[in-house]
């Protein structure tokens, strides 16, 4: 620490927006953050002897920390209330912890024994945090998403539908032990299951149909 130096956490924020065409033949945004996050390193006061100005900086620094330490604590531990409106920090970090991102943390130490209290703490503090269970999805409209969603089933449903018709074609001819090969009557259940794979798929494509229909609109 020198005098013209002042310790603080350090949040630079990136928004990226990409844009690309959809089925219907509009252009759809999709919204992502990147937040670089550089956590000032808790510190004991007694140990680096700091008045006024610094001490301050350290206090609020340490107080921060300590609010980050219960959110982390109440996500691992499946608390109903975590407390991110605690701090501002917590406030920046809210959908790094536990919500739509994925996150990663770099804890570092100092090498030295006369840190090892701070190593130590630091080395719990990780081992925290690693337990914490993100949420990612798509940032996306939820039209768009639920299109999305119909247009994988529709093309799963195609699909099977394929597969169902080879092997009812392969099925419908089978070979005696005598080596006669004779016609398969037992087809009855197969169709049924067709049809029923062929109305799904006629429902969704209706589904989305409407979907596509209401967007135009609005």
């Amino acid at each position: 620490m020198n005098e013209h130096s002042s310790r603080s956490h350090a949040i630079f924020i990136i928004t990226v927006e990409s844009s690309e065409i959809g089925a219907d033949g509009k252009a759809h945004i999709r919204v992502g953050k990147l937040n670089l996050v550089d956590l000032a390193g808790s510190e004991r006061q007694a140990k680096t002897g700091s008045t006024g100005d610094r001490f301050k900086e350290a206090t609020n620094i340490n107080l921060s920390l300590s609010t980050l330490g219960n959110v982390i604590s109440a996500l691992v531990d499946g608390s109903s209330h975590i407390p991110y409106r605690d701090s501002k920090l917590t406030r920046l970090l809210q959908n790094s912890l536990g919500g739509n991102s994925k996150t990663i943390m770099i804890a570092t130490l100092g090498p030295a024994d006369y840190n090892y209290d701070e190593s130590l703490t630091t080395l719990r503090y990780a081992n925290r945090a690693k337990n914490i269970k993100n949420q990612p999805r798509i940032n996306e409209d939820p039209k768009d998403a639920l299109l999305r969603k119909f247009q994988e089933e529709i093309a799963r449903l195609k699909s099977q539908l394929e597969g169902k018709g080879k092997s009812g074609q392969k099925s419908r001819r089978r070979r005696n032990k005598d080596g006669t090969e004779v016609d398969d009557d037992d087809t009855g259940g197969q169709k049924d299951e067709e049809l029923f794979l062929k109305e799904q798929q006629d429902q969704l494509n209706e589904e989305k149909r409407v979907i596509m229909h209401k967007k135009n609109i609005n």
